[in-house]
């Protein structure tokens, strides 16, 4: 599972190959969500609040480049880091 990137103690990855909606997965101490890139909604999991307002900060700045880095694991290639 690559790591695309990783700030205040959350770390952010995508899995290959994985299923649909578009999605990452966020990862902060001993909590993880799924969070879709189209509409930043929890999919699965959760995080604790503050960290959540940072994962979906950063996902809004960054929502092109997520999408192109699951095309890129949709068809096992490496992800860009972000």
């Amino acid at each position: 599972m690559p790591t695309l990137c990783t700030f205040y103690g959350i770390v952010i990855r995508m899995y290959w190959r994985d299923h649909e909606p578009p999605h990452f997965h966020a990862i902060y101490a001993e909590y993880k969500a799924a969070i879709s890139i189209r509409d930043l909604t929890v999919l699965s999991g959760g995080l604790p609040p503050r960290a959540a307002e940072l994962t979906l900060e950063w996902a809004r700045l960054h929502r092109t480049e997520l999408l192109e880095d699951w095309r890129l694991c949709r068809r096992n290639l490496e992800p860009k880091p972000i």
